[in-house]
């Protein structure tokens, strides 16, 4: 009986059923998981330490994305006997590889360059055994299609940029947690418009993982962080959401998306993107060091050197970006240039405009 049930099963026709039972599934893991994580961290003093580049005080365990993995592959192994099997294989293959290059690095530090060759890895897992890369900008610049080897170098590029830009921004309370839940809100609603099923329950899965991290993260009492093992796993994810939106907008022309995709996806990641970018420029030529060299420059921080709370700089930033892709969303029938530059001059006006409102006073 179980066995007819299951070949006559149509996902299309139950999306809203799968969603729920994933974030559901994933939720009662983490709400399960997270308690036992706390306690070992505490037992086993496997704690972040505050410094004089934290945004923090005294010691919190640092191992949430252990929740986070566990919440997510019990979801989608339970439910995806029935989707796209191949493609959910080899994301959690790379969802494995980065849990444990994160766990070790939470633990016990790990060099950039053994975490850039486990992300390259990852990325490499879907690229070569599904073919699923960027292998054009839907016109952009003149961009229509890449040569193979270019799209994948610039795919692989994409996947480091994300995973990385991730990792740099959890630096406040709820802003990586809260970017990544939006921005797999915002994939959910395109992969339903294109009937990718598997890529919309694993979005509900990462919703699900990411909410009872938020109260845990939010809390004083019981606080935890995601660590990098739950910062690259969400990167990682995201970077496929990217991809995959990306590459099915423009292989079919009737797609609602063809001529936007890249906007749209910049506009889902508008703060993490504009941050990375950012700092990089910063570490790079400013200070002519590392770019992974951590340091107080973020965006984030000058928020709280403007005495906002960490709530207050989540909103803020979580607000505007929600604005940006309602921007793009209305702009997706202009042409792409148009799209791009309205989103960039709005996305860098809006992110300034404290700070410019704030010089200007202080020279009045």
């Amino acid at each position: 009986m179980v066995k007819e049930l299951l070949e006559n099963f149509v996902p299309e026709q139950h999306v809203f059923a799968l969603m729920a039972f994933a974030a559901f599934v994933a939720i009662v893991v983490s709400i399960a998981s997270y308690p036992a994580i706390i306690n070992v961290a505490k037992a086993k003093h496997l704690m972040d330490v505050s410094d004089d580049r934290s945004s923090h005080s005294g010691t919190v365990p640092n191992l949430g994305g252990i929740g986070m993995f566990m919440s997510i592959v019990v979801a989608i192994t339970i439910i995806g006997a029935v989707l796209d099997t191949k493609s959910l294989l080899l994301i959690l293959g790379g969802i494995t590889i980065l849990f444990f290059l994160g766990l070790k690095d939470d633990i016990l530090i790990l060099s950039p360059r053994k975490k850039f060759t486990g992300q390259l890895l990852a990325g490499l897992l879907l690229i070569v055994f599904t073919d699923t890369r960027i292998v054009g900008l839907s016109g952009l610049f003149g961009v229509s299609i890449m040569p193979y080897w270019v799209s994948v170098i610039f795919t692989l590029f994409v996947y480091i940029l994300i995973i990385n830009a991730f990792n740099l921004i959890d630096g406040v309370d709820g802003l990586a947690g809260t970017l990544a839940l939006m921005a797999c809100a915002a994939f959910a609603y395109v992969f339903y418009q294109y009937k990718d099923i598997s890529m919309v329950v694993l979005a509900a899965a990462a919703v699900g993982a990411i909410l009872p991290f938020l109260f845990l993260n939010f809390s004083r009492r019981h606080k935890m962080f995601m660590g990098d093992t739950g910062s690259m796993i969400l990167g990682f994810i995201i970077a496929v959401f990217a991809v995959r939106f990306i590459n099915s907008s423009e292989l079919i022309e009737t797609r609602p998306y063809y001529d936007a995709s890249p906007v749209l996806v910049l506009s889902f990641l508008f703060f993490p993107l504009l941050d990375t970018l950012r700092i990089f420029f910063i570490r790079l030529v400013v200070h002519k060091k590392s770019p992974f060299a951590a340091d107080k420059n973020h965006l984030h921080h000058r928020f709280l050197d403007k005495g906002f709370s960490h709530v207050q700089t989540t909103l803020i930033i979580v607000l505007i970006n929600i604005i940006l892709i309602f921007c793009a969303f209305t702009l997706s029938n202009l042409d792409i240039h148009w799209q791009l530059a309205v989103l960039l001059c709005l996305g860098t006006l809006l992110y300034s405009l404290y700070f410019l409102y704030d010089w200007v006073r202080s020279w009045g």
